[in-house]
C-alpha cells in the first residue's frame, strides 16, 4: 500500500484573472508583424512553477525531504552523478501516478503571467520548449491541468520517459541520453538549432532563448542566443560572479516585454522602418553566425551605447554608483544575442 501522503505546507494562492495574469492588466499578445525566428526554451521547475515537481513526489510519496539532502550532499560533491541520485529518488517512490498528481495540483504555483506569455508565443509563431531533467509523463500532466489540453500541445516537451507500474510500487527513469546526466540539456538543444537550421530556406539560424532558474540550467544556458535566469535564484547569482550576459526577470512579463524590443529592434534595424533599402547587416549577423568564432565578431560590433538605448532597465545602473549586474559583460555580449558569452 502508497504511504499517506504527507500534506504540503499551505500554498499562498495569488490572484489570477481568466486570462491567468496576475492582476488587471491587460497585455497585447497579438502578432508583432515582425519575420524575427525566436525559439524558446526553459526549465520546468522553479522556472514556469514555482516548486519542483520532483521535490513533492519525494517528500510526500518517497525518500522525504532528509534523506533527499542527503543525496543532494552527494551529488553537489561529486561523490555521485545526477543520474546515480535521481535513480535512488525514483526507488524511493511507492505511489500510484494519479494519486501523486493529486497532490502536485495543490502544491505548485504557476508563474502568475505564463499564460499570458505562451499565447503570446503562439501568436507570434515562437515555439515553446519545455527542456528539463525531469519526466515528461509528469510534466505534460501538469501542463495540461494548469493550461487546459489546448494549450498544453502547443509546448513540446524535451525530458526524459518514465517507467511506472500501475500500482506505483516501481518507479523508472527511461533516461533520454546514455550519460551521467541522463538528459543532456545542451545537447538538445544543439540537435534542435541544428535541425531548425536544415529546415530553413536560407539555411540562417534562429535565436534561441533559455530561460531558468538554477545552476543546472547552465549547459543548456550555454547553448542560447539570449539567456533569462530568474532573479534572486542561483542562475543569476552565477551569472553575476562569472559575469555572464544575462537578462533577469521576476516573471515571464518581464520575458514578454524584453521578447518584444528584441523582435521589434531586430526588424527596424533590418529593414529600416519599412524602407526595405536601410539594411543594416549589423542588425543580420546572428542569423549568419555559424561559429564562436562569428559570434565574437558579432559582439565585438555591438556599442554599449545602442545597448544602454534599447534595454536601459538591463544595463544602466540600477542605482548611483551601482554597476547593473550584466554591466561587466558589456563588452562580450549584447542582449540582443549575448552568443559569446554565454556559449564561453
Amino acid at each position: 500500500m502508497a504511504p499517506i501522503a504527507i500534506s504540503p505546507p499551505p500554498i499562498v494562492v495569488k490572484s489570477i484573472n481568466e486570462s491567468g495574469r496576475s492582476g488587471v492588466e491587460q497585455v497585447d499578445t497579438s502578432s508583432l508583424g515582425t519575420k524575427r525566428k525566436i525559439i524558446c526554451f526553459s526549465d520546468f521547475d522553479g522556472t514556469i512553477f514555482l516548486q519542483d515537481t520532483g521535490h513533492t513526489l519525494f517528500d510526500n510519496f518517497g525518500c522525504g525531504p532528509e534523506r533527499r539532502a542527503v543525496l543532494a550532499a552527494e551529488l553537489e560533491s561529486g561523490e555521485r552523478s545526477f543520474r546515480e541520485v535521481s535513480n535512488d529518488l525514483y526507488a524511493s517512490l511507492d505511489v500510484p501516478f494519479e494519486d501523486g498528481f493529486e497532490v502536485m495540483k495543490t502544491a505548485l504555483d504557476i508563474d502568475p503571467d505564463f499564460k499570458v506569455f505562451h499565447e503570446f508565443c503562439i501568436n507570434n509563431n515562437i515555439p515553446f520548449n519545455v527542456i528539463s531533467a525531469g519526466l515528461k509523463p509528469i510534466l505534460r500532466r501538469v501542463l495540461n491541468h494548469f493550461l487546459g489540453e489546448e494549450a498544453s500541445k502547443h509546448i513540446e516537451i524535451v525530458a526524459n520517459d518514465a517507467d511506472i507500474s500501475a500500482d506505483g510500487s516501481e518507479w523508472k527513469a527511461v533516461w533520454k541520453h546514455d550519460s551521467d546526466l541522463g538528459h543532456d540539456k545542451a545537447l538538445s538543444i544543439t540537435e534542435y538549432r541544428e535541425e531548425a537550421k536544415m529546415q530553413s530556406e536560407n539555411g540562417t539560424i534562429p535565436m534561441i532563448v533559455f530561460i531558468g532558474d538554477g545552476v543546472s540550467d547552465l549547459p543548456a544556458a550555454r547553448e542560447a542566443d539570449v539567456l533569462f535566469a530568474r532573479r534572486g535564484l542561483r542562475l543569476e547569482e552565477y551569472c553575476i560572479e562569472n559575469k555572464l550576459a544575462h537578462i533577469p526577470f521576476d516573471t515571464f512579463a518581464d520575458i514578454q516585454k524584453e521578447v518584444t524590443k528584441i523582435a521589434r529592434y531586430d526588424e527596424e534595424k533590418t529593414h529600416g522602418l519599412g524602407s526595405p533599402n536601410n539594411f543594416n547587416p549589423r542588425a543580420d549577423i546572428w542569423r549568419k553566425a555559424s561559429s564562436k568564432a562569428a559570434a565574437s565578431i558579432f559582439a565585438a560590433l555591438s556599442p554599449r551605447e545602442e545597448k544602454m538605448f534599447i534595454w536601459p532597465e538591463t544595463f544602466m545602473p540600477r542605482t548611483p554608483g551601482l554597476k547593473s549586474p550584466a554591466a561587466p559583460a558589456i563588452k562580450e555580449a549584447s542582449a540582443i544575442a549575448p552568443v559569446a558569452a554565454v556559449r564561453a
